[in-house]
């Protein structure tokens, strides 16, 4: 359903009205716009049974049953707190205006998790050389996992957060990724381009994207296969104060023997049969869009680059240890291993 069967005219009458909210069912509420597009009120089956029991007509224009202060969102504005007022309210389809006013959007939290105001880069550039000769012909991003490729996997679980700003970063065989996603009407998203000439590491097209709609941007790889919780992520990213956040893969390590702490051969101490955690890099960042300016223009760059410089400006660099599944697909075992993990893990 796309958002635009939640709108009518400010001059349609009740009786068009009645016939949309009838097609909605579940989601029976409309967003009453002028010929602008701007928000004038809201209109439900209890506002036009209040008209008619005031004798109004079923052939009188909506304006004269609206709600005239609905809530929304603006999208250049807004909170996760914003979010949690509305779920306390029981309020599930909201409308999303832009700065003018202008509706934009319609989300609906029966269907999604949150909308995080993010902008979303996947990095979908590479040639998956160690998966040869299954990318031969096919982008790494563009492989299957069960019933769809990996990068669409990821793209529509950021979907279900009210992810809707989206940027591919593409190089090899990136006519396919193209052509399979469009611009992103489809999903109902907007899904946006950068190309690499040659290649710019794990962050060096990121320099060259300049519409980015929101404060925070999400980096990510395309070929991991995650269950990753966004909003929490974002939540922590947030409440931390970070500059940037980056999800860390716990890995225990077991030292089957006492090991001895140790100052010029003198034992100071000794613990038996350790286990040490350690945290490898995800592949998944939330950053200040304003630290991207950090990144070289047209040059290899990676985002351990990145990490490196934010560390020598004492920026503020969070580990976000990841609580569920996650898996990089670069060989053909990773690949073997996610058809069967997809039938059993809950994504």
């Amino acid at each position: 359903m796309t958002f635009k069967k939640h709108l009518i005219n400010h001059n349609c009458t009740v009786k068009e009205a009645l016939a949309k909210l009838d097609q909605l069912a579940a989601d029976a509420i409309l967003f009453v716009v002028d010929e602008d597009q701007k928000l004038i009120g809201s209109l439900t089956d209890g506002d036009v049974r209040r008209g008619l029991l005031k004798d109004m007509s079923i052939n009188q224009k909506v304006i004269d049953f609206i709600q005239p202060n609905p809530k929304f969102i603006i999208k250049s504005d807004y909170s996760i707190k914003d979010l949690e007022k509305f779920r306390k309210a029981n309020l599930k389809v909201i409308p999303v205006l832009n700065e003018n006013h202008q509706l934009i959007n319609v989300i609906n939290f029966r269907f999604l998790k949150s909308y995080l105001p993010i902008d979303a880069i996947i990095m979908a550039g590479g040639r998956g050389t160690r998966l040869k000769p299954l990318t031969d012909n096919t982008p790494k991003p563009l492989l299957k996992v069960a019933d769809k490729p990996i990068i669409e996997h990821n793209i529509d679980r950021l979907i279900s957060y009210g992810i809707d700003d989206f940027w591919l970063s593409i190089n090899y065989l990136g006519d396919q990724l193209i052509e399979y996603f469009k611009n992103g009407e489809s999903k109902g998203v907007q899904i946006e381009y950068v190309t690499e000439d040659k290649p710019l590491g794990t962050v060096g097209a990121v320099r060259t994207i300049k519409n980015l709609q929101h404060d925070t941007v999400l980096i990510t790889n395309s070929d991991i296969l995650t269950n990753l919780d966004y909003e929490d992520f974002y939540q922590d990213f947030i409440q931390s104060d970070a500059d940037l956040s980056v999800v860390t893969i716990p890995y225990e390590v077991l030292i089957p023997y006492a090991v001895l702490e140790t100052e010029k051969e003198r034992v100071k101490s000794f613990k038996e049969k350790p286990t040490y955690t350690y945290y490898s890099n995800g592949g998944i960042y939330l950053i200040r869009k304003e630290l991207l300016n950090l990144i070289p223009e047209n040059e290899f760059y990676n985002a351990t680059d990145l990490m490196e410089e934010l560390i020598k400006q004492s920026k503020n660099i969070k580990s976000y240890p990841l609580r569920g599944y996650w898996l990089d697909i670069g060989k053909h075992e990773d690949f073997k291993r996610a058809q069967e993990d997809y039938k059993h893990i809950k994504f």
